[in-house]
């Protein structure tokens, strides 16, 4: 049986029951977190909070009856604690420990002893007798924050709230010279709104880590959850300063001169308030900068630099007085400011104070979940509800000042301006939340395409549920210039449809008012219910605006760098070598004109001289083929220059035609060798000193040779060193590779009776007995136009070196048959 009690002493009970089984329960490991939330390992933070309010409202004790409700609870806000810390985060992904207890879990520093964010009068008095802080790093240890707190509060806060953060240790001699540069920058930063902390990089090593910390001490500057590394020395506070101003988002601040104010302070569809910083100074103060940093979802800032002509008018225009710092808000429709503050410099807390008491405009659009929340609060007790008057707006955008749009905002705005606490008006366009517009137009059965210009009154009891109820009557438009004039204009017929706007204007009023009041009693219950999303954000930009915004960014900051001393040095670099490279350009180009000419000039001689004439003083591309005879024998080989080669072809009157054809195609591509001769040899007129040569390698045996055989045969002659390389198409190494060696090892190194027909080892041989023994059947046939096939794959390996050598003691003689 379960026991229920749902008065005020059961909740109370069950109070006490989650604060006595929390200790129990946290002394336990708990499953996977993850699951638990029911998130992806990988999710943001953003992702692990969203899941744990959603799971805490479900499962509270006070809201859920189930009986394991409060142990869930304990459970879910365990795996909230556990994601939320990095370390512990980190320590459960490695190696699964969800207990902090755990023994392998590294424990954390203990910051008591540093008495941080505590001013001890004594302390103080002595620094500043003794001036103890020039190279005291207590400061760093009252300031020091734990990763845990750098994360969620730091990063976090960043968003609006810019930090710096300087990593140091204790045994740190450039941390102990940087103390009291510390010391300076925070006395200069921290009253006008920067987050000043310190992290000891010994006892967060993780965070420093993670953050890319180079070295002790390290700058970093927080700003919009990036983390920015400054890398020059903390002496100079003037550096730090502009490295972080150039840090901030891109054109945050406009610059506003007598040209461009009306531009600026007309345009509200950027949905924010404008303000302008009038100073004497060309760049603005940097407690301002920080402020409109805050606030720039809600506020356009405007500096105006009153020492520049071009801003007479508008410093006149706002009366604005010279020699004071002053800030003035701007509103639609309005020539008068909203609210003006002027001293020498306005104080921090001054601007924050002015600006959120007017930091929405008197008739917003709801452009942005913030402004919704903000707009349209939500509150659950009917008795204290808060109603948002909504305007429906369609088509592409307000349109002009002149379009039915803007004069129903127009009207709309001036019961804006006396509307009560619980009341407030806003505007939005259908086409930019249609999501919006859909949930509301279902939850009525309202048609899309008849909302325009129609009121719908919301009451939001929850975050994504919301009440409301509809205008019948449809707002009154007007396109005439006159709609909110109190004069009407000497054209009758003009004059009667002002009369009849104003007059169904003010009906639509009075229906208006009777609606609200109705709908602001704790008893009256709204008309109709609807689950809404997140609205949109109009201002988000996309890929394509971002990459142009940071274009434009990188070109300003690249014009701004250079106009920096280390950026004229960088340029003078530059200049030369692109110097030295024009130089090399022009003279290559001049080469190639000179090249040109001198072509030309050959050209027209050829022309003068006839087209079939040649010129002798000019090389030829042809291939000569030398005949290898008597004659020429020493200027072939004998005396040829060391690290040439003659490449001979033996042919004889039979065959000489077609295979010195095909010999001359093959070494065509060899052509420019200068270090190569080609020629060929007749075997009928010189086939004794063919055999002589091969004689000198073998030792000087007897030989036989037939002629016939030797035709197809090439020798690679290199007379310097005394040694030659043959191919045949029969030749054991043109043959295949796994036989040739053997072939010859065993041609040559046989011992015994010498064959007496020892040029068999080439292949020219004549009597059938000579064929190796390894081979059961006799070999092919070979043609004579096939004698040459494997020259080029031999003539591959003859460069590479991997052909056979040859060697002799001398060049025998040639003499003529």
């Amino acid at each position: 049986m379960q026991w229920k009690y749902k008065g005020w002493k059961g909740r109370w009970l069950w109070a006490v029951l989650v604060l006595a089984l929390c200790p129990l329960l946290a002394a336990q490991k708990i499953g996977d977190p993850y699951k638990i939330l029911g998130i992806h390992p990988k999710a943001k933070l953003p992702e692990i909070r969203k899941a744990y309010r959603q799971l805490a409202k479900e499962w509270h004790p006070d809201k859920n009856e189930h009986p394991n409700a409060a142990a869930r609870f304990v459970e879910i806000k365990q795996a909230y604690e556990l994601l939320t810390d990095t370390e512990r985060r980190q320590a459960y992904d490695y190696y699964g420990i969800t207990n902090e207890d755990d023994h392998l879990y590294k424990q954390r520093h203990d910051y008591s002893q540093y008495a941080r964010f505590s001013n001890d009068p004594y302390d103080e008095l002595m620094e500043k007798y003794y001036r103890t802080q020039d190279q005291d790093i207590t400061l760093f240890h009252k300031l020091s924050i734990t990763a845990r707190h750098f994360e969620h509060n730091v990063v976090e806060k960043s968003i609006r709230t810019p930090a710096i953060v300087l990593f140091y240790t204790d045994w740190c001699f450039e941390c102990v010279r940087s103390a009291a540069a510390w010391r300076r920058l925070v006395e200069a930063l921290q009253p006008v709104g920067v987050t000043m902390a310190t992290v000891h990089a010994g006892h967060e090593a993780s965070l420093a880590r993670r953050v890319g910390v180079y070295g002790v001490p390290c700058l970093t500057f927080i700003l919009d959850k990036h983390v920015y590394m400054y890398k020059e020395p903390l002496s100079s506070l003037p550096k730090i300063l502009e490295f972080i101003r150039w840090k901030f988002p891109y054109k945050l601040v406009s610059t506003i001169s007598d040209s461009n104010v009306d531009a600026f302070v007309s345009d509200f569809e950027d949905n924010k308030v404008k303000a302008l910083i009038f100073e004497e100074r060309q760049t603005m103060r940097f407690r301002y900068l920080i402020t409109a940093f805050h606030y720039r979802d809600r506020v356009a800032f405007g500096f105006v630099d009153m020492r520049s002509r071009d801003t007479l008018n508008v410093t006149a225009r706002y009366k604005v007085q010279r020699h004071t710092d002053t800030m003035v808000l701007l509103k639609e429709d309005s020539e008068e400011p909203a609210a003006t503050v002027s001293t020498n410099e306005i104080p921090s807390e001054t601007l924050h104070q002015l600006i959120e008491a007017n930091q929405m405009l008197t008739l917003p659009r709801l452009s942005s979940q913030s402004v919704f929340e903000s707009v349209c609060p939500v509150e659950w007790r009917a008795a204290r509800r808060r109603l948002c008057c909504v305007l429906v707006c369609g088509g592409a955008g307000g349109g002009g000042a002149r379009s039915p749009a803007a004069a129903a905002r127009r009207a709309l705005r001036d019961l804006a301006r006396a509307s009560s606490d619980r009341l407030h008006y806003a505007y939005v366009y259908a086409h930019k939340q249609p999501a919006f517009i859909h949930a509301i137009a279902n939850g009525s059965g309202s048609d899309i395409s008849e909302m325009e210009h129609r009121i719908v009154i919301i009451w939001r009891r929850e975050a994504t549920r919301i009440q409301y109820e509809w205008l019948n009557e449809t707002w009154p438009s007007c396109n005439h210039a006159h709609c909110s004039s109190d004069h009407f204009p000497s054209d009758p017929v003009l004059r009667e449809e002002l009369l009849k706007y104003h007059e169904r204007l003010n009906e639509t009023k009075r229906a208006l008012d009777q609606l609200i009041k109705r709908l602001l009693k704790p008893t009256e219950v709204m008309a109709y219910e609807a689950h809404v999303q997140e609205l949109l954000d109009e201002a988000a930009l996309g890929a394509v605006w971002r990459g142009v915004l940071a274009l434009c960014e990188w070109g300003e900051r690249a014009a701004h760098g250079l106009r920096s001393q280390r950026a004229l040095s960088a340029l003078s670099v530059l200049a030369t070598v692109a110097t030295v490279l024009a130089a090399g350009y022009l003279m290559a180009y001049l080469i190639r004109v000179e090249e040109e000419s001198v072509q030309r000039q050959k050209e027209e001689r050829k022309k003068q001289n006839g087209v079939g004439k040649k010129n002798n003083n000019e090389p030829s591309s042809e291939l000569r083929l030398h005949e290898l005879r008597a004659e020429k024998y020493n200027g072939l080989v004998r005396l040829l220059k060391p690290g040439c080669r003659t490449i001979v072809l033996l042919v004889d009157m039979q065959s000489r035609v077609q295979l010195l054809s095909k010999f001359h195609k093959i070494v065509w591509p060899y052509r420019k060798n200068k270090t190569l001769v080609f020629a060929y040899l007749c075997v009928e007129r010189h086939a004794g000193w063919f055999a002589r040569v091969l004689q000198l390698s073998l030792g000087g045996a007897e030989l036989r040779l037939n002629a016939r055989n030797c035709v197809g045969t090439v020798l690679a002659l290199n007379p310097h060193r005394k040694y030659f390389c043959i191919y045949h198409a029969k030749h054991p190494e043109c043959t295949k590779p796994h036989k040739r060696m053997s072939r010859m090892t065993r041609s040559l190194g046989e011992t015994g009776t010498f064959d007496p027909e020892a040029g068999a080892f080439i292949g020219f041989h004549t009597s059938p007995d000579s064929s190796s023994a390894d081979e059961a059947t006799d070999p092919p046939v070979l043609m004579q136009e096939n004698l040459l096939d494997g020259l080029e794959n031999w003539l591959d390996r003859l460069f590479e070196g991997s052909t056979h050598r040859y060697y002799i003691n001398y060049w025998p003689d040639m003499t003529t048959k």
